[in-house]
């Protein structure tokens, strides 16, 4: 985490009821547990905490076919969030986009759906079509869209994944990781609404047409595994069958990722254990719900002279069953010397949760709206004393 600019707004003695027990981890990373003995590698995380439960090769570099639409459907929502796009705006299909092979909803060239009837192809079916228009409008064209999806990669801090296109379909020099793609998903999980849209089992586009067309999710788990509600499938001759899964219950999130099953019977038995594993063995202790205020950030020449510093996303803190939590302290960290414009989303600070010197959770602080630039009128009524009275 960078420093520079950043200073302590306050530090926080939290007592919650009971005690935290330093060992709740003992058997961490499944232990001798093998949830995933007939995949290439495999991960299970909690979400909020993203602590890892289990771990099987979850660094090996292998192709992950359509859970690559991950991270396209990451930064579908990302532009949601920030307005740079609405869910009622029609998306016009490029002959391009309409070549796509494999899973697609069969765009014609020309044909407009909304942003959210595109999504719904992407999540329900996997429609590769409707991931390349989507990419041509975010960013001009497919290949401009990868560059995006390449950034955000490095942004996460991931080191072994390389998109070459927006769908999965096979090409050289296109892989991740199990442990990236967890961590793209937690980061799409963020976006609360993607659930609605993933855990879907079937749904229709073109309805009151003699088109309809019927969406089936490739994600069968999310019919017969009670909770689970995405994300996404994958399948090439060359990756297997391959799964990010996710799952609550009682208020713990879960993501299972599974590469190369030999079969879609063995990917969703393995992922099944491992979202089985999780829920018997671990509990989730709430904390923040996403966009919870803890603090102003000062904006120098801004429109507004700070902006409301608010959780990024849902925080707890995560033990073996039974285990309580006792003394928690948390910090909170603003930076300063911050300048206008501040998007929505930038990060003005941060948020610690540490027990006994060790930091269980950290996590960004965001502004919880866009601060534009001052015009020159209100930085002249500001420099005069005129732009509030005091008495």
């Amino acid at each position: 985490m960078r420093r520079k600019g950043i200073f302590s707004l306050m530090i926080v003695s939290v007592m919650i009821t009971s005690l935290f027990a330093p060992t709740a981890f003992a058997n961490e990373n499944g232990g001798g547990v093998q949830l995933a003995d007939d995949s290439l590698s495999a991960v299970l995380i909690e979400r909020d905490t993203g602590k890892v439960l289990y771990d099987k090769n979850s660094k090996e570099q292998l192709p992950p076919a359509s859970m690559t639409k991950i991270m396209t459907m990451l930064l579908i929502m990302e532009a949601l969030d920030e307005g740079r796009l609405k869910w009622d705006e029609k998306i016009r299909t490029s002959e391009y986009a309409a070549s796509m092979g494999g899973s697609q909803i069969f765009l014609e060239p020309g044909e407009e759906m909304t942003v959210e009837e595109m999504l719904r192809g992407i999540a329900i079916g996997s429609a590769n079509d409707a991931s390349v228009a989507m990419a041509e409008r975010l960013a001009g064209s497919e290949e401009e869209f990868v560059k995006l999806m390449n950034e955000k990669v490095k942004e996460l801090g991931l080191k072994d994944t390389a998109f070459k296109n927006s769908t999965g379909l096979p090409t050289d020099n296109h892989y991740s990781t199990a442990h990236d793609m967890a961590v793209m998903a937690k980061e799409l999980l963020k976006y609360e609404t993607i659930t609605k849209f993933t855990g879907k089992y079937e749904d229709y586009l073109r309805e009151g047409s003699d088109k309809k067309f019927w969406l089936v999710n490739t994600n069968r788990l999310v019919r017969f595994y009670p909770g689970v509600d995405g994300l996404k499938t994958g399948f090439t001759s060359e990756a297997k069958y391959c799964l990010t899964a996710t799952a609550e219950k009682e208020g713990m999130r879960v993501i299972a990722v599974v590469f190369g099953a030999p079969t879609s019977k063995s990917r969703n038995a393995q992922v099944s254990k491992m979202l089985d594993y999780a829920f018997s063995q671990y509990e989730s202790h709430p904390m923040y719900e996403k966009g919870r205020v803890l603090g102003k950030a000062g904006i120098s020449k801004g429109s507004e002279k700070n902006v409301e510093a608010v959780t990024s996303e849902r925080i707890s803190l995560l033990t073996k069953k039974g285990e309580d939590i006792k003394k928690i302290e948390e910090k909170i960290s603003i930076k300063k010397d911050l300048k206008a414009p501040i998007e929505k989303g930038d990060q003005v600070g941060t948020l610690k949760l540490i027990q006994d010197g060790k930091t269980l959770v950290e996590t960004k602080l965001v502004a919880s709206e866009a601060v534009k630039k001052a015009s020159w009128w209100q930085l002249y009524k500001r420099s005069f004393g005129m732009f509030t009275r005091t008495e």
